[in-house]
């Protein structure tokens, strides 16, 4: 199944979400998932960290699984590795979570075909091959450049997974 990036606005509906669990955030302080989590904090979302070896990260209590999040999440960006992207889209459809972004910034990011297959079958509402930042309204110049080559040059086929 060979499908296109989400759009812009599919992404902004995403960002629009205002209990989002970060899974998947790194350890490192000065990693990429920590300015994600930092920045969407800064713009007033609830965000939840979700790292099973955490128990607080940027002064938020960190839950181990999707699940154990209360109250429950909206929606969840996953960055994770694809291997383990399925298990983790399958906790998030148990906690009842109906929005998921499978982060894609530089590199492969967090999608699997299997992943995509089971947010369709689940009718989660699916957000992949982008990055947050190229989706934030004010997003600099070099964000909106990299979302631009990103979507015009990604995956061509069918339309992207998402739920009606």
């Amino acid at each position: 199944m060979k499908t296109r990036p989400s759009s812009l606005d599919d992404a902004r509906e995403f960002l629009a979400s205002k209990r989002i669990a970060v899974v998947g955030l790194s350890r490192r302080e000065n990693d990429f998932s920590r300015m994600v989590l930092r920045e969407l904090v800064r713009r007033g979302h609830d965000v939840v960290p979700v790292h099973p070896a955490l128990k607080e990260a940027e002064g938020r209590t960190c839950y181990a699984r999707v699940q154990d999040v209360r109250p429950p999440p909206d929606a969840a960006l996953i960055m994770t590795p694809p291997a383990i992207t399925e298990q983790i889209v399958r906790d998030c459809a148990e906690a009842g979570v109906s929005r998921v972004w499978l982060h894609r910034g530089v590199g492969p990011g967090a999608a699997s075909e299997a992943a995509i297959a089971f947010c369709a079958a689940k009718g989660i509402r699916l957000v992949r091959d982008l990055c947050p930042f190229m989706a934030l309204p004010d997003a600099s110049f070099a964000h909106r450049l990299h979302g631009f080559f990103r979507r015009g040059f990604a995956g061509h086929g069918a339309a992207p997974a998402r739920a009606p």
